[in-house]
């Protein structure tokens, strides 16, 4: 007997259980795309209402000869043409992939401590750092700079002193860069 009232419980409870749901074609409003997605039509019907009302701008008194079409366009992104200059690209991302000039490759941290000491005397204005992420291996690197050219003239002075100097890519900060 409780089998049967399971059983009934469970039939009554799904045919009062009933989803409508339908196929939705939706377009992103970036690229166009089509997306379908299986919903209930009463979230496809609020769905549309957020669209519409986020479609359609305040329209300040006053302006006239306004039509609904051009309201119902969602606004195009302007992307420039030019070339983002330093400045740009450095407020967008702290941490770019630059160059760097390395000074020279040693066995110990000793020694490469000694190089820096000596690169320091040398160009003072210059910052000078370790990577040991070849260990055993360091390697000495100067400079912070956004292109092999921009790098050109510390180079050649570099060059002087040490003969295996060269840029290397490497991330650099967007500050410090020249």
């Amino acid at each position: 007997m409780k089998k049967i009232i399971k059983i009934f419980s469970l039939l009554s409870l799904m045919g009062f259980y009933t989803v409508e749901a339908q196929q939705v074609v939706k377009k992103d409003t970036l690229s166009g795309t089509e997306l379908i997605i299986t919903m209930d039509a009463r979230v496809s019907d609020a769905l549309t209402a957020i669209e519409d009302r986020c479609a359609k701008t305040a329209v300040t008194k006053g302006l006239s000869g306004i039509d609904d079409d051009a309201l119902a366009k969602p606004a195009k992104i302007f992307v420039p043409s030019r070339e983002l200059t330093n400045a740009e690209i450095c407020r967008k991302n702290p941490r770019i992939l630059g160059f760097k000039i390395q000074i020279t490759t040693v066995k110990s941290n000793e020694e490469a401590n000694e190089i820096k000491a000596y690169f320091r005397k040398r160009f003072p204005n210059l910052k000078v750092e370790t990577d040991a992420s070849l260990r055993p291996n360091y390697k000495i690197l100067a400079g912070s700079y956004f292109s092999k050219q921009s790098a050109a003239s510390d180079l050649a002075k570099i060059k002087e002193y040490f003969k295996s100097a060269t840029p290397v890519q490497y991330r650099v900060f967007c500050a410090e860069a020249k």
